[in-house]
């Protein structure tokens, strides 16, 4: 009988430590703050190259020595920019339903108007995909494209979306859909990979290895290829904007930009 307690008691040990080392905490540790005035932040690299615009609309790309600019004020107001590729950033003006692509040196290389492609599409959405592609979400139907913007086609579409869409991220491989219901994660041609229940998530920032949502004042992360979202540890704050690049997330509010490093235990 003792041989049998002793065995289920060596079982039972091996198991909460086994629970217990699964259940990983992800801190973020504060490293670094930058004071800048933007309107909007729209990313940052691996060499602490920024991304931003300005109160006048107007777009920056600012490295360690040089700060080069782009302006369209026909175009009104950036709605959003995705500097994923550094070599074909997208700009989108929503107002006009247009998105406009520079080169690393802002010069324009693409101007895609959509009122006036055929058929007539209503963007609400961009992000950028593979080569000459970026992902939008058409309102009219609510279903994600992949359009060509050089050949002016349309490579694929998904199932529409039955709820307001509240963001849009992708790379190369990966595009994330987040709604007032679920987030959808497809493959780059457009396969629905996971679809997880939005439990207040309100926005998203991504990079290769990382997903971050946020929720109120609070931060969470979905490791790639996973479905369980973990909360960030970190100090409560208001949240303007947040980015995140490799293991670093940064918080940007009240004209301080704050580099937090992620660490998982």
């Amino acid at each position: 009988m003792q041989k049998v307690v002793l065995l289920f008691v060596l079982i039972f040990s091996c198991f909460c430590f086994t629970q217990e080392k699964t259940e990983q905490q992800i801190k973020a540790t504060l490293k670094d703050s930058l004071k800048i005035k933007a309107k909007a932040l729209y990313g940052i690299d691996n060499f602490g190259t920024l991304y931003y615009a300005t109160e006048n609309n107007s777009f920056f790309k600012k490295t360690k020595d040089t700060i080069i600019t782009y302006s369209n004020f026909q175009l009104g107001e950036i709605t959003s920019a995705n500097t994923f590729n550094p070599l074909k950033i997208n700009l989108f003006y929503k107002d006009f339903n247009t998105v406009v692509i520079l080169d690393n040196r802002l010069a324009e290389i693409s101007k895609i108007d959509f009122n006036t492609t055929q058929p007539y599409k209503n963007v609400s959405f961009v992000s950028s995909g593979y080569d000459n592609t970026i992902w939008i979400f058409n309102a009219d139907f609510q279903y994600l494209e992949l359009y060509d913007y050089k050949t002016k086609k349309l490579k694929l579409k998904t199932v529409p979306v039955q709820s307001e869409v509240l963001d849009l991220k992708s790379d190369y491989n990966y595009c994330y859909l987040l709604t007032q219901n679920y987030l959808f994660v497809y493959s780059y041609f457009g396969s629905l990979i996971h679809k997880i229940k939005n439990i207040g998530y309100e926005s998203l920032a991504f990079n290769e290895a990382h997903l971050v949502l946020k929720k109120e004042t609070s931060l969470f992360i979905l490791e790639k290829n996973d479905t369980k979202i973990q909360p960030i540890q970190l100090p409560k704050m208001l949240i303007k904007q947040f980015l995140v690049t490799n293991e670093t997330v940064y918080i940007y509010d009240e004209n301080l930009l704050r580099y937090y490093q992620l660490k998982i235990e």
